[in-house]
């Protein structure tokens, strides 16, 4: 420890030494500098000297100092007087004795400084030695802690070997585990499968036994419904009868005209027929009620068919064992299947087909309109009150029996001797009494410039705009009325608020106007709401509901009227699009959509195009993806968004049933099968159209928004309602066709023109059908 502290005051003094070398050098260094310039100031002194001393005149010397400055004659003088005087002083003030006591004095003040660094040498190193100890025992920690670390690694290590081990026993445990519920799986799976085809088996002969209950009912209803139409025809004969008699009736007053005096024989044959009609109607009301029992029995029949099928439709997707499915007989099996399954016309749900079976004859009763126009029009002699007023009581007779529910129904049709499941309901008279075979107007009745308020206003109620007949018989005096009226006249006189209500108006009186045959008018709003549970849109029924859609305002259908009925989002606009497509395609034919399954193997892109949303669901599950079919309802995919969409893809289709992108497998299954759907043809449209510059992929979550007015259109605001617009979301190319009335002749469709209403919505293109703005 004492060489230690040696060597640390050693250390010590040699900083020390260096310390004063330093300053020494220091001090050495400004004296060299001093000593330079005093030798500099010696050479001037001496130079100056030796210019003095050439100068041996006095004169000369004195002319030299008058042209010295003053301040530097002062500094040479100041300067040369004290050097004398402190030569004089240091040689004369201080002695030898004083230097002496001076040195003496600075040696006892460095012995002092020599002895208090000595007292901290010590200090220090006391603190040096303190520190080697503490030094030396965290040495001594560091030594057991760094034993301590070595052992508890050995015991990690060995902990993880066993870990390891008892890891690798687990996973061979749990292997025999998942082998051994197997088993018990397989086991219990073959039992339930076997309790299930038995149970299948029996619940499918109690339903064999009540197809045929069924089948026996439905004969016997059928000819009962039969017999009902046969006395309805006989009632319709009567009722011709007593138009043939109130005709001649007419006739003759016209003939009579101011010559007629006996007025009592009329009276009395006005009574006469009164009365008659009276029974008639008692008879016709009797007949209602009758027809109406039927109705409600035949309604249960096709409510207990329905479970029926889909109950047998369900139990075809459930796997059972294939031994008992190869067990059962071929013979027998195909025997029930024949017996079970629904023709066509069957499974199809339309309105229409009643009024498509019976448009060769038309039994409604005529109207008394030439009788009353013969009266009011003056063209007879006077008649008595009491003569006007019993003709009035017959023409409200002739109104009731025309608004009841049996009479607009037609006579016998050999085509529709069948009760067919989805034709017209009794209940469904009243929309079809006063429609004629183009839609347009009344059996026998004149152009419809010439209706009677009356007549109006049942035709109002006909279209599904009932709530505005009262106001219609307060404005119209006749068709004309309507025919002549702006859109602002029909809004302000009848009080149409809603925008769609006018529209339907215009175009149904445009449709007069044209004397065209639409098939589109065939299609009323009831029908529509169905339409949109076929293409998979019905969260949007009650808003078409609303706005009374029909198939002529599908036709004329617009962006604007899809935003206004809450249709925003641009996959759905795409959606009713295709399907306006393929109903344009198929001449708005009623029954187009394929709902039912069929051969999977046999279809074509024409078929697919005619799927339904419930048809593509069930392709899913025929592909193996039961599971994500559910995902489509609501979506809008039907067979013609499917084709004629190009950027509608089996991409788009994955996103739609929520498939993972992760999936690649399941993707690529769907992919395929969707490529051998759609067909070679599409499917290289599909990808010329992918692959060129200017696509954007088809977002399920797009919104169409409102089309913004530019500045060019300002000035056309005043001329254009909102309900005016062209924009139509599936137009028609004018120049594919010299008439563009749908139905009207085979033309060539020419499809799209665009492939997004967002796109399409071309101010420059309004070439298209619909009421002239």
């Amino acid at each position: 420890m004492a060489s230690d502290a040696s060597h640390m005051l050693e250390a010590a003094l040699e900083q020390m030494d260096d310390i004063i070398a330093g300053s020494k050098a220091v001090v050495d260094f400004n004296k060299g500098l001093f000593e330079l310039g005093s030798l500099q100031v010696l050479q001037l002194a001496e130079d100056l000297r030796l210019a003095l001393e050439l100068q041996a005149c006095d004169e000369e010397r004195e002319s030299l100092r008058t042209q010295l400055p003053c301040s530097t004659v002062l500094i040479l003088t100041e300067w040369l007087e004290r050097g004398t005087i402190n030569l004089q002083s240091s040689s004369n003030n201080e002695t030898c004795q004083e230097r002496l006591v001076r040195l003496e004095g600075d040696k006892e003040s460095l012995v002092l400084q020599v002895s208090v660094l000595t007292d901290q040498v010590e200090a220090q190193g006391e603190k040096i030695r303190d520190l080697e100890s503490s030094l030396e025992e965290h040495h001594h920690k560091l030594l057991s802690t760094e034993e301590m670390l070595q052992q508890e690694l050995l015991s990690r290590t060995s902990l993880e070997t066993q870990k390891l081990d008892l890891m690798d026993e687990v996973s061979y445990l749990k292997l025999k585990l998942v082998g051994v519920e197997e088993e018990q799986q397989n086991q219990i799976n073959m039992d339930d499968k076997q309790n299930k085809a038995e149970g299948l088996l029996q619940e499918l002969n109690l339903l064999k036994k009540k197809v045929e209950e069924l089948e026996g009912e439905k004969s016997q209803y059928e000819r009962k419904l039969k017999a009902t139409k046969g006395d309805i025809a006989e009632l319709q004969q009567l009722l011709a009868a007593k138009d043939v008699e109130i005709e001649c009736l007419q006739s003759q007053l016209q003939s009579r005209g101011a010559m007629t005096s006996d007025t009592t024989d009329r009276d009395q044959e006005l009574q006469r027929l009164k009365m008659g009609m009276e029974c008639l109607l008692a008879a016709n009301d009797e007949k209602n009620r009758h027809i109406e029992e039927l109705t409600a029995l035949l309604s249960q029949y096709r409510n207990m068919k329905d479970m029926m099928n889909c109950q047998i439709y369900s139990d075809r997707y459930k796997t059972l064992p294939g031994k008992l499915s190869r067990a059962q007989p071929d013979g027998e099996r195909d025997k029930y299947l024949v017996a079970l399954q629904l023709s066509p016309d069957e499974s199809e749900d339309s309105d229409f087909n009643l009024r498509r079976t019976e448009k060769a004859e038309d039994s409604v009763l005529p109207d008394l309109s030439p009788l009353s126009s013969g009266v009011d029009s003056g063209q007879q002699s006077p008649v008595s009150p009491e003569n006007r007023k019993n003709q009035h009581g017959i023409k409200k007779l002739w109104g009731k029996i025309r608004r009841s529910q049996s009479g607009s129904l037609p006579a016998d049709d050999p085509d529709a001797a069948g009760f067919r499941r989805g034709g017209a309901r009794a209940t469904a008279g009243p929309r079809f009494s006063h429609i004629s075979d183009t839609g347009n107007g009344f059996d026998g009745n004149p152009s419809f410039s010439k209706w009677s308020p009356l007549q109006v206003s049942s035709w109002l109620e006909d279209q599904g705009l009932g709530q505005y007949a009262r106001q219609s018989q307060q404005w119209v005096s006749s068709g004309q009325t309507l025919l002549s009226a702006a859109s602002h006249d029909i809004e302000k006189e009848m009080g149409i608020k809603h925008p769609l209500h006018r529209k339907k108006l215009q175009l149904a009186l445009q449709s007069f106007s044209n004397k065209a045959n639409e098939k589109s008018s065939e299609l009323d709003h009831i029908w529509v709401t169905r339409w949109l549970d076929d293409i998979g849109l019905p969260q949007y029924k009650d808003q078409f509901s609303e706005a009374r859609v029909d198939g002529r305002m599908l036709q004329y259908m617009t962006v604007d009227d899809l935003l206004f009925l809450k249709v925003t989002s641009q996959l759905h606009h795409l959606s009713i699009k295709g399907a306006i497509h393929v109903l344009h395609l198929n001449k708005f034919n009623p029954n187009c959509l394929k709902r039912r399954p069929g051969d999977e193997n046999k279809t074509t892109p024409s078929e697919v195009m005619q799927w339904s949303n419930h048809r593509v669901m069930e392709w899913l599950r025929s592909v193996d993806l039961a599971e994500y079919a559910p995902n489509l309802r609501g979506s809008g995919v039907h067979g013609g968004l499917v084709i004629l969409e190009p950027r509608f893809n089996s991409d788009t289709l994955a996103m739609l049933l929520n498939i993972p992108p992760q999936k690649t497998l399941l993707r690529r299954h769907l992919a395929t099968n969707f490529d051998s759907l759609v067909g070679r043809q599409a499917q290289l449209a599909k990808r010329d159209f992918t692959e060129s510059p200017s696509y954007t992929p088809l977002s399920t979550t797009a919104k169409v928004r409102p089309k913004k007015l530019g500045f060019s259109n300002f000035g056309h605001l005043r001329k254009k309602k909102p309900d005016d617009s062209t924009d139509y979301i599936c137009p028609l190319e004018v120049s594919q066709a010299p008439v563009l009335v749908n139905g009207a002749q085979n033309r060539p469709y020419s499809g799209f023109r665009g492939l997004s209403p967002i796109l399409d919505r071309d101010p420059g293109r309004r070439e298209q059908v619909g009421p002239p703005s």
